[in-house]
């Protein structure tokens, strides 16, 4: 089978574990190359990985032999970059947030189905083992009728995490822990539990940080579906510890810790899969397997491959943008505020 050719556009820490993972991917998929505003950056990583370095983002936009790009910059640079690339006909990959408000993350997505590109985003705590068969086992209904969820990510980051100009600011990040940190949890929430319906929530910034964003917040949470839920996120927590979500339904509970599933169900059976493993939630935010991105880019490169949508497309990664929106604006208004849904059609 012919490789199908990617290339790499921002190499910042992110950029790693899908470097990683496109070595574990080289017989199927071949990186082109890599592009970075930083030109001794690319070189480095060039030099290592054995790839060549673009000029530009033009010049990959002009190659006619890259059908896919996987974009790992920070938000404020997503949309001039998906726009040369869906204009050129490439699928993207883009990391998550896909933008920094639900507004902008829609233009995008819009831009690409316009297009009629693939637009996938990278939430790939989903691909996690224990994570797979949590979803088989609600989307089963082994657990009955949903009636709680509880997302917790107590995770740490030095203040030299935040020096990095533009971190965890509005204008670069679009926000702060919960945007990007506590994403991944509530994405993979709502992939369980279906859409929130409201949320009254509280953001604020610890003295233990300086950065113009939150990094603390905690929230609750009333579902379409009639369960309700809590969320408490923070990088403040030191050192650092395993996320967790748990979902208590009539027939069980199921927990999914730091990787680890446990089920306990009603009858008296129990069940476990999955082992612990670094989740980026202390000092080192890349200290994590890459596996679940080697997962997630196979799926993405299926589904070029099959004409399909991607697992987690640009529409999909919307729910979780819309939650986040309302989040803070409920703190910023101490009341509560209704989740905008999807809009049919």
């Amino acid at each position: 089978m012919k490789r199908t050719r990617v290339a790499l556009v921002g190499l910042g820490m992110a950029s790693r574990p899908h470097l990683q993972a496109l070595q574990q991917l080289a017989p199927t998929v071949e990186l082109a190359g890599v592009y970075n505003r930083s030109e001794a950056a690319a070189m480095a990583v060039a030099e290592r990985y054995q790839v060549p370095v673009f000029a530009s983002s033009e010049a990959i936009a002009g190659d006619a032999s890259i059908e896919a790009v996987i974009l790992v910059t920070p938000p404020d640079q997503r949309e001039a970059l998906v726009r040369l690339f869906a204009a050129a006909g490439k699928h993207i990959l883009s990391e998550k947030p896909i933008e920094r408000s639900s507004a902008q993350a829609t233009t995008l997505v819009e831009v690409c189905e316009a297009a009629a590109v693939n637009f996938g985003i990278v939430f790939q705590h989903r691909f996690r083992a224990g994570a797979v068969r949590l979803g088989e086992i609600v989307r089963d209904g082994h657990l009955g009728d949903i009636a709680m969820v509880q997302v917790s990510v107590p995770w740490w980051r030095e203040q030299s995490y935040y020096d990095v100009p533009g971190r965890g600011s509005y204008a670069r990040d679009g926000g702060g822990v919960l945007i990007s940190q506590a994403i991944h949890g509530l994405d993979l929430m709502l992939s369980l539990t279906g859409p929130a319906a409201s949320v009254q929530a509280l953001c604020a910034t610890t003295s233990l940080h300086s950065l113009e964003a939150e990094d603390f917040a905690a929230g609750g949470i009333r579902f379409t579906s009639g369960a309700v839920g809590s969320i408490v996120a923070t990088t403040a927590a030191f050192p650092g510890g395993a996320e967790s979500l748990r979902i208590d339904g009539a027939l069980g509970s199921a927990s999914l810790e730091s990787g680890r599933l446990t089920v306990h169900y009603r009858d008296g059976r129990t069940e476990s899969l999955g082992e612990s493993s670094g989740t980026g939630g202390g000092a080192d935010p890349m200290d994590f397997p890459c596996d679940w991105h080697r997962d997630l880019i196979a799926d993405f490169i299926d589904s070029i491959r099959t004409h399909r949508s991607p697992r987690i497309s640009g529409r999909e990664g919307l729910r979780v943008h819309r939650l986040i929106d309302a989040l803070v604006e409920s703190s910023r208004s101490a009341r509560q505020v209704d989740v905008e849904q999807e809009k049919a059609g």
